[in-house]
């Protein structure tokens, strides 16, 4: 039973500590930041499992993890709100031509990270976006600014 209660508590924890940590993608994340949520997850495991080295508590342990996770995303899908809290919420990043500092330096992000992510959609100079978004799952999506006809 301690097993169950240390992975429930375990899972949370580690949930709030990446969803504090920072929303950028997995391609955007520094070695660093990957360091951080191996080494949470380890400790985290040890904690769980402890001098118990058997089978059935390791088993019991992931078991507990997987089906506390399936819970969480369920309770995502039918309570907006929690899934605001947990997720968070679409940023804009830029707008009409403006860096939005304060949500730049919330998500400590730089013009730089969102340019790389319009080049990596084809858009090649900062006067063609109008919009930049960094979505709830990390992702900044670029909205361009229409051509106009001459």
């Amino acid at each position: 039973m301690a097993t169950i209660i240390h992975c429930i508590a375990g899972y949370f924890f580690l949930l709030l500590t990446v969803r504090v940590l920072t929303r950028r993608p997995g391609a955007q994340m520094t070695l660093f930041e990957f360091v951080i949520v191996f080494l949470v997850g380890g400790v985290i495991i040890l904690a769980t499992v402890g001098h118990d080295r058997s089978v059935t508590n390791c088993t019991l342990a992931v078991i507990t993890v997987g089906l506390l996770h399936r819970v969480v995303s369920g309770a995502k899908t039918k309570c907006p709100k929690l899934a605001a809290v947990i997720d968070g919420k679409p940023l804009v990043l830029l707008k009409n031509g403006v860096w939005q500092q304060e949500a730049m330096n919330g998500m400590r992000l730089a013009p730089e990270d969102v340019m790389a992510s319009a080049r990596t959609k084809g858009v090649a100079k900062f006067e063609q976006i109008s919009y930049a978004v960094l979505e709830r799952n990390g992702a900044i999506s670029i909205i361009q600014k229409e051509e106009k006809d001459s």
